[in-house]
């Protein structure tokens, strides 16, 4: 029974210092995909790497806008590797991490936006921010999901990857091409961003 009582008193903390860590941040990082000699996702000369960093720093005037502080994991097109990027993110106690995607398939029938997490901490902040994404551009929703992927699962604050649409799918690619629409993704983020942070 105290071993019971002991775990449980562990989860409340554990759960009490995770609300505490999502209502306080000042600071977000920002991690545009790929960049360099990885170009990412790419149908002919649209690549994703330019995209996410346009995205990028569209997200990150909207946030300091709203007075967050930003961190960006790069600003122009180089290559930074995956454990970079984490080492950076786990620098900050006070903040979030959003990393900007575009995703990829041979299918060039599938598009769609979709928001990733990996851990329970991040679940909100991912529901807030596909929720508001969804509400600003007009891509169907992939929904809310889970996974692995290395820079959401290593980081240590609540971090989420934001995948904004398929750049092989033609309709969501000429979307992609358009300023207002890069525009519309990253005020949908940072609208999600702060509901998430005024929800605690």
């Amino acid at each position: 029974m105290k071993t019971f009582l002991h775990l449980m008193t562990v989860m409340v903390i554990l759960a009490s210092g995770a609300l505490a860590q999502a209502a306080g941040f000042r600071t977000v990082v920002i991690d545009p995909g790929h960049g360099g000699h990885d170009r990412g996702g790419q149908s002919g000369q649209v690549y994703e790497k330019h995209l996410a960093l346009d995205t990028a720093i569209r997200l990150e005037s909207q946030l300091r806008a709203q007075g967050l502080n930003t961190v960006m994991t790069r600003r122009s097109d180089y290559f930074v590797s995956l454990p970079e990027r984490v080492k950076l993110a786990n620098g900050y106690r006070d903040a979030i991490f959003v990393a900007v995607h575009y995703n990829y398939t041979w299918k060039s029938d599938v598009s769609g936006l979709e928001t990733y997490y990996c851990n329970p901490q991040s679940q909100r902040l991912a529901e807030c921010v596909h929720a508001s994404i969804m509400a600003r551009v007009p891509s169907p929703s992939r929904g809310v999901k889970t996974a692995r992927y290395f820079v959401i699962h290593q980081t240590t604050i609540p971090s989420i990857l934001v995948e904004c649409g398929f750049v092989t799918n033609a309709s969501e690619r000429d979307h992609m091409k358009s300023a207002w629409f890069r525009d519309a993704l990253a005020r949908g983020m940072a609208e999600g961003i702060m509901r998430y942070r005024n929800s605690y």
